[in-house]
C-alpha cells in the first residue's frame, strides 16, 4: 500500500510515505518518524506500539483511512482501532474502505464518520469475463490430491491457491513440495519481510506456486499468476471475485478452479447468482493423464534437444548397451522414458475417483474447516440415549481427556456449536477434529481442545466475535460438581447445558 501510494507522490515532492509494521525492526521506522513523514500506512498493532512510544504524534493529524476495514474487525481488531481513532483530533477527516459492508462496518461508519457520503463502486466483470471459471465437487479427503493432479496437467506459468487458514497453507503447500511443486505459503502469521520475499521469488520465477490466505495475499498483484484455485469455497461470493481477479490481467486470459465439498454445492449457484457468470465442471484428472502429460513434456523436450544435435555419442552409447545385452533400443528409451516421468517401476496404484457428488461421510472435514455447512458433524446430547455425556457427581458433558476453555457466549446469545466451531477454527488455525465436546449454557460456553491453545491462538480466539460478543476465551478451571446456580434467571437453577459430541 506504501508502494502505491508513494507511486503517486511526485519525484520533485516533499512527501515522504513511511510504512510502519510487526515482525521488522523498530529501529528503522522510529527513525523514519523522526524525520518526518507526511503519510504513515501501518497495521493496528504497530501504530500502537509507536503512538504509545510518543514517536508517532497525532495532533496535527489532518485525514485518517481505514483500508480493509471489513478483514480488520474480522481478525479482531476492532479494539485497535478505536484506540487508535481515540487519540486523533476531532477535526480529522475519515475514509473507510471494505469491500463488503456487514452491520459492524456501518455502525463503525456511525460512530467515527461524520455526515458520510457511501460511494459503490459497480463490479468490473471485465476481469471475470477474462478467466474461464470451473469447479469440482471434491470431498475434502480428496483435495490435495486433486489439486496436485491439477498442477501436474497444467501449462500454466504460475498459480495462486486459496485458503481460509494459516494451518491449512502450511499443509497444502508442505503437501506439494512434497510432490516436486516449486511452492510456497504464506498467512497473517507471516512476517511482512518475509511475505515480500515471497512475492518477489513468485514474480521471480523461483517459485511457481503461492498458497495463501485471503489476508495475506490482498494487494498482491503478479502477472505471471495463470490459474487461482479456490481450495476452500469462500464464505463472500465478493471475496470469490477477488481471488479470481488474480488472473487474467493486462489483456491475457485465466483460469480459476474452484473446489467445492459435496455439501458446499449449494454455493455453487449462489456465486453463478451473484457474479452472473456460469461456472463449468472442471474433469479433475487421473493417475495416468498426469503421466501421459509428463510424458508429452519430456518428449518435447527431448525433441528440443534433438534439434541442437551433438548426440552421436550417447546414439553409440545406447547401440553398444542394446548389442551387449540384446536389449531393444526402443525397449531401452522407453525405459529411461519412465524414469523421467517418475515411473520406477513400483506395483500400479489403483485409481481414486476423486469427484464425489454424494454426500460426504459425517466425519469427513469439509473445505469450511468448520463453517456454517458442518452442522451435521454435532449431535445434540441425548438424542443416542446418552443424555449429553453427563456422568453422576462429574462436570457438564462428563469427563475429558483433553483441555476445556471457557467462552463468554452461551444461550442467550444465540450461539450454536457451529458458529463456535467456526470461530475456533477459522481464528485459531485448528481442524475440526481437534475440537471435542461443546457445552453450550445460558451465559457461557464450555469448549474441550485435547491439544490446547497456545496464547497466540487462545489471542485470535478471544478477538473474535460471535453474535456481536467477544469469546474471550480462557482456560477453564472447572466448577464444584454440583455447581453455583446461574442468577441471572432470578432463583430459577440454571438450565442444563445443551451437550454437542464431536
Amino acid at each position: 500500500m506504501s508502494d502505491a501510494i508513494a507511486s503517486f507522490v511526485p519525484a520533485t515532492s516533499r512527501v515522504s510515505v513511511l510504512p510502519i509494521y510487526g515482525g521488522a525492526s523498530f529501529v528503522p521506522q522510529l527513525r523514519g518518524l523522526e524525520r518526518g513523514a507526511q503519510v504513515v500506512v501501518g497495521t493496528p498493532g504497530r501504530v500502537i506500539d509507536m503512538i504509545e512510544r510518543k514517536a508517532l504524534k497525532m495532533e496535527e493529524l489532518a485525514f485518517v483511512v481505514l483500508d480493509e476495514a471489513d478483514e480488520m474487525l474480522r481478525m479482531g481488531f476492532a479494539e485497535d482501532v478505536e484506540t487508535i481513532l481515540a487519540s486523533t483530533p476531532a477535526t480529522k477527516q475519515v475514509a473507510l474502505f471494505s469491500a463488503t459492508m456487514p452491520p459492524a462496518i456501518r455502525r463503525v461508519a456511525d460512530t467515527h464518520l461524520t455526515n458520510p457520503v457511501e460511494i459503490t463502486v459497480a463490479r468490473q466483470s471485465s476481469t471475470i469475463t477474462s478467466v474461464e471459471q470451473t469447479y469440482a465437487i471434491v470431498p475434502y479427503r480428496n483435495k490435495a490430491e486433486a489439486l496436485a493432479r491439477i498442477l501436474a496437467t497444467s501449462d500454466v506459468d504460475a498459480a495462486i491457491v486459496f485458503v481460509r487458514t494459516r494451518e491449512t497453507a502450511e499443509e497444502v503447500g508442505a503437501a506439494l513440495a512434497a510432490t516436486g511443486v516449486s511452492a510456497a505459503s504464506i498467512s497473517g502469521d507471516v512476517a511482512q519481510r518475509d511475505r515480500e520475499k515471497i512475492i518477489d521469488r513468485l514474480r521471480g520465477g523461483s517459485v511457481d506456486v503461492l498458497v495463501a490466505t485471503d489476508v495475506a495475499a490482498r494487494g498482491l498483484d503478479v502477472d505471471r499468476i495463470g490459474l487461482v484455485v479456490n481450495f476452500d469455497v469462500p464464505r463472500e461470493v465478493e471475496t470469490y471475485v477477488h481471488r479470481i481477479g488474480r488472473t487474467g490481467r493486462a489483456g491475457r486470459t485465466g483460469r480459476a478452479l474452484t473446489f467445492l465439498t459435496p455439501k458446499e454445492k449449494p454455493r455453487l449457484r449462489t456465486i453463478e447468482r451473484v457474479t452472473g457468470s456460469r461456472l463449468t465442471e472442471a474433469v479433475l484428472p487421473t493417475r495416468l493423464d498426469v503421466v501421459a502429460h509428463r510424458v508429452g513434456s519430456s518428449v518435447a523436450k527431448a525433441e528440443e534437444r534433438l534439434a541442437q544435435g551433438r548426440l552421436s555419442v550417447h546414439r553409440e552409447r545406447l547401440e553398444q548397451h542394446a548389442a551387449q545385452t540384446g536389449t531393444d533400443v526402443l525397449d531401452l528409451a522407453a525405459a529411461l522414458l519412465a524414469l523421467s516421468v517418475g515411473d520406477t517401476g513400483g506395483p500400479v496404484e489403483a485409481e481414486v475417483q476423486l469427484a464425489d457428488h454424494g454426500r460426504e461421510n459425517r466425519f469427513e472435514r469439509d473445505g469450511e474447516r468448520g463453517g456454517r455447512d458442518r452442522g451435521d458433524r454435532f449431535e445434540r446430547g441425548g438424542q443416542r440415549g446418552d443424555r449429553g455425556g453427563r456422568e453422576r457427581g462429574g462436570r457438564p458433558g462428563g469427563s475429558s481427556d483433553g483441555n476445556r476453555y471457557r467462552i463468554a457466549v452461551g444461550h442467550r446469545d444465540g450461539v450454536t456449536p457451529q458458529g463456535i466451531v467456526g470461530a475456533i477454527t477459522g481464528e485459531g488455525g485448528l481442524r475440526g477434529a481437534e475440537i471435542g465436546k461443546i457445552d453450550i449454557f445460558p451465559s457461557f460456553s464450555l469448549v474441550e481442545i485435547p491439544l490446547g491453545l497456545d496464547s497466540d491462538s487462545e489471542r485470535r480466539i478471544g478477538a473474535a466475535k460471535i453474535a456481536g460478543r467477544q469469546l474471550r476465551i480462557k482456560a477453564d478451571s472447572g466448577p464444584p460438581a454440583r455447581g453455583p446456580r446461574d442468577r441471572h434467571d432470578g432463583d430459577r437453577p440454571a438450565r442444563r447445558p445443551r451437550t454437542y459430541a464431536h
